[in-house]
């Protein structure tokens, strides 16, 4: 990983970036702070941390073959049940490893994005990557392995999103100011991050996808119903290419299970 740098709000609010629609087209919207959108990273020792629950939780760890992959990537697009499947825990730091993050970044570059998880080009493992310039060759990119949040600020903030399994959806999200992250390098190597403003609604949007969260299911109804017949017209999408019904429908909202605090499935 790259020596950790301090993203500006000026150089991120000219940036144009399809996960988050461009500022300049929401005027009153969301507004970096002052202080700017800083990621800090600091190693962390790698030793073993009890639980402070009396029960630890499981996780299925991914063996060799389930980062098995053959190129391209492709984005899955919802209502997929690879975006709702479990993603195991990353045990193998290898080469295989590597080439996978370097294939998701050519993509996310390619489709214009500036963060992606492996569950969205179909690989069910717990990864992300991100770079919050979103364009290759500026801003930094970042390898997320096996990430967790540790803590996260009360300020809830509201913005629009979008996300590259949902092509042209964009609607608001309420999330958490600010965070601190714990994860591993592509290396295995621990190290823990401190995120503000944009950078960490990138994070929280990609780590949701971790936990099999979508970014509507933290929509209100009100907001929800502005981007209903978008989802509606993916799901039929998915019928005609699949020939399958679709594994879930958004009429069926109310009888799932909304998505559960912040950081959390």
């Amino acid at each position: 990983m790259a020596a950790p740098t301090y993203l500006h709000s000026t150089a991120l609010t000219h940036t144009l970036l399809p996960f988050l629609r461009p500022l300049s087209r929401r005027a009153g919207s969301f507004t970096p702070s002052s202080r700017g959108h800083k990621l800090a990273v600091r190693p962390v020792l790698a030793q073993a941390r009890r639980s402070s629950s009396p029960v630890a939780k499981v996780e299925q760890v991914a063996s060799p073959s389930d980062l098995l992959f053959k190129g391209p990537l492709e984005i899955i697009k919802y209502p997929d049940p690879i975006l709702r499947a479990k993603n195991k825990r990353v045990a193998s730091f290898d080469e295989n490893l590597k080439r996978l993050v370097d294939e998701m970044f050519d993509i996310m570059y390619i489709t214009d994005g500036m963060g992606l998880s492996a569950p969205q080009v179909g690989i069910n493992v717990q990864l992300m990557v991100f770079n919050p310039a979103g364009e290759r060759g500026t801003g930094e990119e970042i390898v997320l392995v096996n990430p967790q949040i540790k803590r996260y600020s009360r300020k809830i903030v509201p913005f629009e999103e979008g996300c590259l399994s949902f092509p042209n959806i964009y609607a608001d999200v309420k999330r958490p100011d600010s965070l601190k992250v714990d994860a591993q390098d592509v290396k295995g190597a621990r190290f823990e991050m401190n995120l503000t403003g944009l950078v960490a609604r990138v994070f929280q949007h990609e780590y949701d996808h971790l936990q099999g969260v979508l970014f509507f299911d933290r929509m209100g109804d009100e907001v929800l119903e502005t981007i209903r017949a978008q989802l509606q017209a993916l799901e039929k999408e998915y019928e005609k290419r699949t020939g399958l019904e679709s594994p879930e429908k958004i009429e069926a909202r109310e009888i799932r299970k909304k998505a559960v605090g912040f950081g959390k499935s």
